[in-house]
């Protein structure tokens, strides 16, 4: 197939009036819920908040699996409109199973960043005390306004975080359900499922000045949509993550630098273990997933052994790195989507002592973009690459990696072989499969 053909195939659902492609969507919906998801529709609740990962369906079906909150009593089943309601709906209820149907568009920020910002707090002061002229690039800034930048941020930080508990499934209601300027933090529990849910990213208010970082200094923000941190057996599916109305190129420059508001998508990090990330879309980001935050001799020595994460049939598209980027975990990444734009960096970030295996996906790369770029390396880690195709082509990433980047050699061979897949579609087929069915709304 010539590339032509190939773009032209890759996009053809973009392209198709809404409603034959609502009709398509739900005709593909009803096909996952009867037949091939590894179980039968009778085997799996038809209620969306009640269904549970299927067995064999990724690391997170591991050992215990991933149930959530699908056995909550009546009692236990809220629906929530508001971002007070649903932290109050987090914390009822102690550690018993739970449902959070979300109806609407959630705005963890609708006050707006000045409600967050500390008294004495001046922007414009901030910008004249640390200006690189006057304070130049050698040491960390320091004093009044950094103190009260730092001051409200953790003002934000403490409004615009959700703790989510064990045992809870969190789900969108309709085609329109989310959050916007939310963080969805899964910290040291078991058995979470989040679904049919779009986010928009988070805008760090506060972003501090580190002339140290780089040459010239960098803008650094916190807060992703959403972290997955020392937990386990945790299933994001038919979720949307994007910029939504501030993407990266409408924020200013400051010092020569992007004023850097985002963060990333979804964060995988701390010894978390056993997560499946299914039918997502994760669009117009630069730093998207990342799967293990460190290569610290501590941080070693917490994820080592876990991180274990399968991410397949996602749509990656419009993105610049970190789809995803590993260090330490064995991630099985097989029947996904990635299409390129000019501002494209890389998708696959090679770790420390990762194990990442990436089979039968599909690329769809511009001309511009060479496929040798689809793989980076950061540190010496065995991976395996294997049945991709890129542009409609089969083509093995390592060698046309290895060939064009002879400086940073990949190693082939991850060394263990994943078994946890319920279905998995031949890689010509994957974007017309998941351009249509991943994402929020597309779900029964």
């Amino acid at each position: 197939m010539n590339t032509q053909k190939w773009h032209a195939h890759a996009t053809i659902w973009r392209l198709r009036p809404a409603a034959v492609r609502r009709a398509a969507a739900l005709i593909g919906c009803t096909a996952l819920v009867l037949t091939v998801t590894g179980t039968t529709a009778e085997a799996r609740p038809r209620e969306l908040a009640r269904q549970t990962l299927a067995a064999g369906d990724g690391w997170a079906s591991e050992g215990t699996g991933t149930t959530g909150g699908s056995a909550a009593a009546a009692a236990r089943v809220s629906t929530v409109t508001t971002w007070a309601e649903f932290k109050a709906a987090l914390a009822a209820g102690g550690g018993a199973p739970k449902i959070i149907k979300v109806r609407g568009t959630i705005d963890a920020n609708a006050d707006g960043c000045d409600s967050f910002a500390a008294p004495g707090y001046d922007f414009a002061q901030y910008l004249a005390d640390y200006d690189p002229a006057v304070w130049g690039y050698d040491q960390v800034v320091s004093g009044e306004q950094e103190d009260l930048r730092a001051a409200s941020a953790a003002n934000q930080d403490t409004a615009m975080k959700a703790f989510v508990p064990g045992n809870t499934t969190i789900v969108g209601i309709g085609r329109n359900a989310g959050f916007k300027g939310a963080s969805l933090q899964i910290k040291g529990v078991d058995n979470v499922i989040v679904r049919n849910l779009s986010f928009e990213s988070p805008l760090d208010c506060f972003p501090q000045w580190d002339p140290t970082d780089g040459d010239t200094g960098n803008w650094n923000s916190e807060y992703d949509s959403a972290v997955v941190y020392g937990a386990t057996h945790v299933w994001l599916d038919h979720n949307t993550f994007t910029d939504g109305d501030h993407p990266d190129s409408s924020l200013p420059t400051y010092y020569g630098r992007i004023y850097e508001q985002h963060d990333g998508e979804l964060d995988i990090v701390r010894g978390a273990d056993y997560v499946t990330a299914s039918w997502n879309v994760f669009a117009d980001h630069d730093k998207t997933i990342l799967i293990g935050n460190s290569d610290s001799a501590s941080t070693a020595a917490v994820d080592r052994g876990h991180l274990r994460t399968t991410l397949h049939h996602n749509l990656f598209t419009g993105l610049v790195e970190r789809a995803p980027r590993v260090r330490f975990g064995q991630v099985d990444s097989y029947n996904n989507h990635f299409v390129a734009d000019s501002s494209y960096g890389y998708s696959y970030g090679i770790g420390m002592e990762s194990r990442l295996v990436a089979e039968h996906n599909a690329f769809t790369l511009p001309d511009s973009v060479s496929p040798a770029l689809v793989l980076k390396k950061w540190k010496e880690a065995p991976l395996t690459a294997t049945d991709n195709y890129v542009n409609g082509v089969r083509t093995d990433l390592i060698a046309v990696h290895n060939a064009e980047i002879p400086a940073e050699t990949l190693q082939s061979g991850a060394g263990w072989t994943p078994v946890l897949r319920t279905r998995v579609d031949p890689p010509r087929a994957v974007p017309g499969i998941v351009d249509h069915r991943a994402g929020a709304g597309r779900i029964c």
